[in-house]
């Protein structure tokens, strides 16, 4: 039988909590041994996910940012969610260099970051009622 496990955080859309994010995720797939090069890939691509919800999700307004962990045998799931702006184009935004924040010096490459670093990512958003990322990564 697998080994599954399975944790749900809630936080401030604060940008001091993308750290926090960062390590619980660490802190969640350490039981599994991960190499330091999939330890490096899989904090990224949360760092840029929770950012994203941060700055885009929700701006200069407060709100919660959901990060959702989830661990079948190998096959780690991350989830980072919010209810806050949406997307209105999600192909558009998961294009490289895209931005909707040039005066913030935001890249572009969150989404691209992810889909390099991860084994599958998806978008689900709507306009005005928020996005979810879902991220899975099989580890070796």
């Amino acid at each position: 039988m697998e080994q599954q496990n399975r944790v749900e955080i809630t936080m401030e859309s604060r940008s001091v909590n993308e750290q926090f994010a960062r390590m619980a995720v660490a802190a969640f797939i350490a039981p599994l041994d991960p190499s330091v090069s999939e330890l490096t890939d899989i904090k990224t691509a949360v760092s840029e996910a929770v950012t994203n919800a941060i700055i885009h999700g929700y701006e200069h307004t407060p709100g919660e940012v959901r990060l959702s962990l989830s661990c079948e045998g190998r096959c780690l799931t991350v989830e980072v969610s919010d209810d806050g702006a949406g997307i209105e184009n999600i192909p558009d935004a998961m294009q490289p260099l895209f931005t909707t924040k040039p005066e913030l010096e935001r890249s572009g490459m969150g989404f691209t970051v992810m889909e390099n670093f991860m084994d599958e990512v998806r978008v689900i958003s709507e306009k005005g009622k928020g996005t979810a990322v879902v991220m899975k990564r099989k580890l070796s």
